[in-house]
């Protein structure tokens, strides 16, 4: 006579709920080894082409207005040309946002100029011309002394300044937010007679440095019927 085993509701839940486990952590480390996966090849890529900084250079600077009143309130009128170069080959670069100013001797003589948000290509070039001003702008009690004092050794030295965030792109992936600053040097002729024209500089290379992402985010970009690229973010 044969043995019938009969399995309890309790064994096959249990079992059930063992085969969901397993099913649920085998999804799960595909998905991780996919990110993973991934993020390795974004790795490998930025690593391969590594990415140089933008070159900048100051192609011309002019002083139209730098009057200084008893109260100690500047107005100034400045206009500059900047060449902006990307030296990548296979790099391009997003500039989201810049903002560019003047100072002398440590302190701001004009007020922030935005510039245009724009798309470089790689090894392409671009001029970027504004004018910078500031009206009744308070300054230090010694700039009128300091100018003085330029003006007596027949001379000008202005910096001037640019703070912004671009993005890099390869291909159609996009990098998060890198912070960027530019500092030019201006040297302008500035002799004891009263100019008859605005006072001029002509070219001077400028530093770049750069900072750590603001935050990391990755698009993917698609062009539609206008030939324009719509930013469809991602993770």
């Amino acid at each position: 006579m044969s043995q019938i085993h009969e399995k309890s509701p309790q064994h096959c839940a249990k079992k059930k709920l063992i085969n969901i486990n397993k099913h649920h952590k085998k999804l799960f480390y595909t998905f991780t080894t996919f990110i993973l996966s991934i993020l390795l090849l974004i790795l490998v890529i930025w690593f391969l082409l590594h990415p140089s900084k933008p070159q900048f250079s100051l192609k011309e600077a002019d002083i139209y207005q730098l009057t200084l009143s008893r109260s100690h309130l500047l107005n100034s009128s400045i206009q500059i040309t900047l060449l902006s170069n990307n030296p990548n080959q296979k790099v391009g670069i997003y500039y989201d946002e810049i903002q560019v100013y003047a100072s002398y001797k440590g302190q701001q003589i004009t007020l922030d100029s935005p510039v245009p948000p724009f798309y470089q290509d790689y090894k392409d070039t671009n001029l970027l011309s504004m004018i910078l001003v500031a009206n009744g702008l308070p300054v230090d009690p010694s700039f009128g002394y300091e100018v003085g004092r330029d003006q007596m050794a027949g001379r000008l030295v202005l910096s001037l300044k640019a703070n912004g965030l671009l993005r890099w792109k390869v291909g159609t992936w996009v990098s998060g937010r890198y912070r960027f600053n530019v500092n030019c040097v201006a040297v302008l002729p500035f002799g004891q007679s009263e100019p008859s024209g605005p006072l001029t500089s002509k070219g001077s290379r400028c530093s770049t440095t750069g900072k750590c992402p603001v935050r990391v985010t990755y698009f993917v970009l698609t062009e539609n019927k206008s030939g324009t690229f719509p930013i469809d973010e991602g993770l």
